[in-house]
Order: C-alpha cells, then structure tokens, then sequence
C-alpha cells in the first residue's frame, strides 16, 4: 500500500476529489496548512503599510491506496490541481507497512 499526500491550492480541492472519486478512491483526509515552497510568500499593503506573507493557506490531501492505484491516483491529482503557476504544490508518495479498520478488524488493502 502507498500513502499519498498533495499539498494543493485550496480551490482545487473539489477537482482532485471528484478526480480520485472517478478512480473509486473514496477515503481521505484533508487539511488545512499553511506553507512556502521556492515562491517564499509574498508582500501586500494593508493600510499603508507593507507586509511579508510567508506562509500561504494550502490543501493537504492524504490518502492510502493499493500499490497498483498510485500511478493512477498520481496522475489524477496532477492533472486536477496543475493551473501551470507557481505554488501549485507538491505530491509525496510513501510506503505503508500495515492498516487496520479499527470497527472490523479488516487488515491491508481491505482496511483501506
């Protein structure tokens, strides 16, 4: 099993979610974060006076799938959250040892 975790533009949400519901990804955790990447924030003018936003309001999208969906999961999220500009985010991929559905003891790929 993989872990999945894209950091994405807030509102690309319900694209890579419709995007992973398409696979039959049903489960997963969204956040809210803040964060930089090489854009390092940004400044704005408020009342006159100048500020540096560094970190900037992002998605965090966290899912596990059986090892023969990621590269499908991973290329749907891509496609859903690309707008081409900077700060469009990052997808990390990690192994997962074990998973337990905790109301029915189900293990593995059937847990998730």
């Amino acid at each position: 099993m993989k872990k999945i975790e894209a950091i994405i533009k807030p509102f690309k949400l319900t694209d890579v979610k419709d995007a992973l519901n398409e696979l039959g990804i049903q489960g997963m955790t969204v956040s809210e974060v803040k964060g930089f990447g090489r854009q390092k924030g940004h400044t704005e003018i408020y009342r006159g006076s100048e500020y540096t936003v560094d970190f900037l309001p992002k998605i965090k999208v966290e899912t596990v799938v059986a090892d023969n969906l990621k590269d499908a999961a991973v290329a749907a999220i891509i496609k859903a959250a690309k707008t081409g500009k900077i700060g469009d985010g990052k997808v990390f991929i990690s192994n997962i040892e074990e998973a337990t559905r905790i109301r029915t003891d189900e293990k593995g790929d059937s847990a998730v």
